[in-house]
């Protein structure tokens, strides 16, 4: 199809999104930070919003969740209007189900698929444009019968007990339930350190989202950097289009993941992927980044320090529970066995209440489902396989816990809100999040705090809770 790109006629495959549709493009930077930064999309799920551009005339919208249409009219950095057109009229609808599934990755169908056994009605939201969350994005996953779909519709506010406000891009709708699922997943935790915000630097699996969103990476080089066995993953499935892998940087230490190796022993088929997802890449312990400059990456390992050249640095440290919409429900993410929060009625399952993989969303996810409409008994047969995955994890968690180092990345200069550019020295020595937040602005620009709030928990110990509606920035419509 054909596209516009900042007034030039550009041809894309069809169902690649915007964010895709620049690259191929040849469009690097996509905006301008407060400071005049150029800036490029990292996560590639629509957590940190630097992927913004004009789509229509409509400023500020993610390229990373938005599918091209034909004759779409993009505009990037400076050809970002500063003022905003006039918004069509847009509809407002309520529907209400007996389960309401927040998220459609594998904990959020697992239980919308164990919700329909019972017969019960149950809408499964997600603010993807498809189901089948970030690890089977791009891909055909198979639905409930029956079950209402909601895609591209995100969560912006709670305004009473069994009722959800949803934000889609042409429409607004209240949502009523009388059961409640979160399983909104995780996302990548980000750490700065100098060049971070360049635009070649992404996340692990921001960088593999765009990939299979449609951009172009054969021929690049690579380098994936940070913690966790999501990185050998990205490695492999990058190599598999074309990408050419220098090399997987991983923080931990060498007898650390040997002593996870062992442990994947006691699961034969994660030991078989982990075996073929090492081979013929090369794999370094003990080594994180230092720097990025344009086109390279520091990194160091023991006394060794190196510059690896490289198109992009995909770099994610871990993941990190989305538990904004959680906390707004005041339900919080702890669950009991049944995986029902402190809140009747509402249940959370897979990454949300804590990362444990695959495997062990798909069966909390089950649980749930069976919970919420009262067949307790059918929960309780899958409790051992639950106990079975929630060992691995505590594993993996040991595994990947984040060293001491990471903390002295950051000087002064470095920026670590990337949505309003305050830097590491302006906010280093506030006592808290909020004191931090009043004086600076740190944590409330677009991704209202997800990067920052992480990176400043483990930077200084802050609890940067956040449970402030519009959980998303909303159109004023919406919330009235």
């Amino acid at each position: 199809m054909k596209i516009l790109v900042n007034g030039r006629l550009v041809e894309v495959p069809a169902g690649t999104t915007v964010a895709a549709a620049l690259v191929i493009a040849g469009v690097a930077e996509f905006r301008c930070s407060v400071n005049g930064e150029t800036r490029g999309p990292v996560c590639g799920m629509g957590i940190c919003f630097e992927c913004r551009v004009t789509i229509d005339g409509r400023p500020h919208e993610r390229s990373c969740q938005t599918v091209c249409r034909e004759g779409m009219e993009i505009g990037t950095g400076a050809g970002m209007p500063a003022g905003m057109p006039a918004w069509p009229a847009k509809s407002r609808r309520y529907e209400s189900f007996d389960v309401a599934v927040i998220g459609a990755g594998p904990a959020g169908l697992a239980a919308a698929r164990r919700v329909r056994e019972s017969g019960a009605s149950v809408a499964l939201v997600d603010d993807n444009g498809a189901p089948g969350g970030q690890i089977w994005r791009g891909k055909q996953v198979a639905l409930p019968d029956g079950c209402k779909v909601l895609c591209g519709a995100r969560v912006v506010a709670a305004p009473e007990p069994g009722r959800l406000t949803l934000e889609a891009p042409d429409s607004a709708l209240d949502l009523g339930y009388r059961s409640l699922i979160l399983a909104t997943g995780a996302r990548e935790c980000f750490l700065p350190f100098p060049g971070w915000t360049l635009p070649h630097v992404t996340g692990a699996g921001g960088l593999q989202a765009l990939v299979k969103s449609g951009m172009p990476i054969a021929g690049k080089r690579v380098v994936v950097a940070g913690s966790g066995p999501l990185l050998p993953a990205v490695a492999q499935y990058l190599r598999q289009r074309g990408a050419q892998i220098a090399l997987v940087a991983e923080q931990a230490g060498g007898a650390a993941v040997r002593r996870f190796g062992l442990a994947l022993a006691r699961h034969p088929g994660k030991l078989v992927q982990a075996a073929r997802l090492r081979t013929g890449i090369r794999y370094l312990t003990g080594c994180w980044p230092v720097a990025a400059k344009p086109g390279a990456v520091v990194l160091r390992q023991g006394d060794r320090t190196w510059t690896e050249h490289c198109d992009y640095l995909a770099c994610g440290f871990g993941l990190t529970p989305n538990a904004e919409l959680p906390r707004l429900l005041g339900c919080g993410t702890e669950v009991d066995e049944f995986q029902q929060t402190r809140m009747a009625g509402a249940y959370a399952a897979g990454e949300v209440t804590g990362i444990g993989g695959l495997d062990l969303a798909r069966v909390e996810g089950e649980i749930a489902g069976y919970a919420a409409v009262g067949r307790r008994d059918r929960a309780r047969r899958l409790f051992r396989t639950r106990a079975r995955h929630r060992r691995f994890a505590a594993a993996m968690e040991r595994t990947f816990a984040l060293r001491e180092e990471l903390k002295a990345l950051a000087l002064e200069e470095t920026l670590v809100c990337r949505c309003e550019d305050v830097t590491w020295g302006r906010v280093r020595g506030f006592a808290g999040w909020r004191e931090a937040k009043l004086q600076t602005r740190c944590g409330m620009g677009a991704c209202q705090g997800r990067v920052c709030g992480r990176a400043l928990e483990f930077l200084k110990g802050w609890n940067a809770e956040l449970a402030r509606p519009p959980v998303f920035p909303a159109r004023v419509g919406t919330l009235l």
